[in-house]
């Protein structure tokens, strides 16, 4: 599920949505990872000024996920 709200908040905020691809795994501390893959001219977009954007992104999937205590991470990959 957060898969598909990551995916919507990106194709939101980002000028050609059709490029964003995400991807979902879990490292070796039992996190889940999303690696997000989008085009050159959108990832700046992504990551936001100072990295605001992509942080705020991150506090609100893991305001989401409330008590299961998961960790998000999120890459961006060119």
């Amino acid at each position: 599920m957060m898969k598909e709200v990551l995916e919507h908040i990106l194709k939101g905020i980002v000028r050609d949505p059709e490029t964003i691809e995400v991807s979902e795994a879990i490292d070796e501390n039992g996190n889940k990872v999303f690696e997000i893959k989008a085009s050159d001219s959108d990832v700046g977009q992504i990551i936001g000024k100072d990295g605001r954007t992509i942080k705020s992104i991150n506090v609100l999937l893991n305001a989401l996920a409330g008590s299961s205590k998961e960790v998000f991470i999120l890459k961006v990959v060119r």
